[in-house]
């Protein structure tokens, strides 16, 4: 049996270790909380032995495919090992700082305890709430400086192997507009926020144009500082509501999308993807990916049910039981595909 690559060992080191970080950080903060509400209702959940099994299985399969996938030349190598750590050492301690107001806005069942300085105007009403109990909604720079670690720690270290996900089928899609100079060809983001995937693409997508796009600008201007760094061309960022996108007709060759959709009302998440059909070119290529479903995912119920009831998702719910891929037929997408990665459901298709 041939021997495990130096690289592929240090890997899993990795993620193995941000695994139990991420888990070590649960059961601390739960303890303390319970120490501190004893009387507290916001519900502790127990999950099975054979259910902690097959989320150990998945994300493993999930590990295995992101390092295929490198090997493969799909993305950079380097983008498995390249982690923010002091910017994570400077989160941290902002997080169990904030830990208390997040834990008392989920007794009281505040959701709408948002910066006061917020012009409502400019927003949706489903937007202005304190999605995950988070303190200021999206709505502030003191949220979008802690998010990307907060959801490093909820999915133990496997975020960005799960955007990764889009990566693949993206390049696939692409393939439809070959005879073009890659320079040529747009990439769009929607919802974007602190620019953990325009990360991904980037390093997957050197000349191609990138736009990052989001409803807010405290998570652009962490996105900005986020990738300002990164090789190749700069990424435009936008500020832009995904139901009325800033661009023409057919103008964009590709469209990905990453966790936005379960936080959209059913009537948004139809208008949103009508936009993303208008400002598709024919024969581009749209990457959906969000939370996994029940239909394929049967046995992840539990932990579904457990996330709408944990944290404050008031559209979860009814995403993980809508016929998306009939949506988007009728819609007039065609070509449509799905495949589920650990938490993670990926959709593809050609408008």
């Amino acid at each position: 049996m041939a021997r495990e690559p130096i690289s592929k060992i240090a890997y899993k080191t990795l993620q193995q270790g941000k695994s139990i970080a991420g888990l070590a950080h649960k059961e601390l903060s739960t303890r303390i909380m319970n120490f501190v509400l004893p009387d507290n209702k916001l519900g502790n959940f127990d999950i099975d032995k054979k259910l902690l099994f097959d989320i150990q299985n998945s994300m493993d399969r999930l590990r295995e495919e992101d390092w295929k996938d490198a090997e493969k030349n799909i993305y950079p190598q380097k983008l498995l090992f390249d982690e923010p750590w002091l910017r994570y050492l400077t989160q941290y301690p902002k997080i169990w700082l904030d830990m208390p107001n997040t834990w008392d806005r989920r007794r009281k069942q505040n959701y709408k305890d948002l910066p006061k300085n917020i012009d409502n105007e400019n927003y949706p009403n489903y937007y202005l709430r304190n999605f995950h109990h988070q303190t200021d909604g999206y709505l502030s720079d003191f949220s979008a400086s802690i998010y990307d670690l907060q959801v490093e720690i909820l999915f133990n270290g496997s975020a960005d192997a799960m955007r990764r996900r889009i990566i693949k089928p993206l390049k696939e899609g692409l393939n439809n507009f070959s005879s073009r100079k890659k320079s040529s060809l747009k990439i769009l983001d929607v919802a974007t926020g602190s620019g953990r995937t325009l990360k991904q693409l980037r390093g997957a997508f050197p000349k191609e144009k990138i736009i990052g796009l989001d409803l807010s600008g405290s998570y652009l201007k962490e996105a900005s500082r986020f990738i300002s760094n990164l090789e190749g061309d700069l990424i435009e960022l936008i500020k832009g509501n995904a139901e009325k996108l800033p661009f023409e007709d057919n103008s964009i060759q590709a469209l990905t999308c990453v966790y936005l959709f379960h936080e959209l009302p059913r009537t948004v998440r139809e208008n949103v993807l009508k936009e993303f059909f208008r400002v598709l070119e024919p024969n581009g290529i749209l990457i959906l990916a969000d939370s996994i479903q029940v239909n394929d995912s049967p046995d992840f119920i539990q932990i579904m049910e457990n996330f709408y009831k944990s944290f404050h998702e008031p559209f979860y719910c009814d995403y993980i039981k809508e016929d998306i891929t009939s949506k988007m037929e009728n819609i007039g997408f065609k070509d449509i595909k799905s495949n589920s990665f650990f938490m993670t459901k990926v959709w593809s298709a050609i408008r």
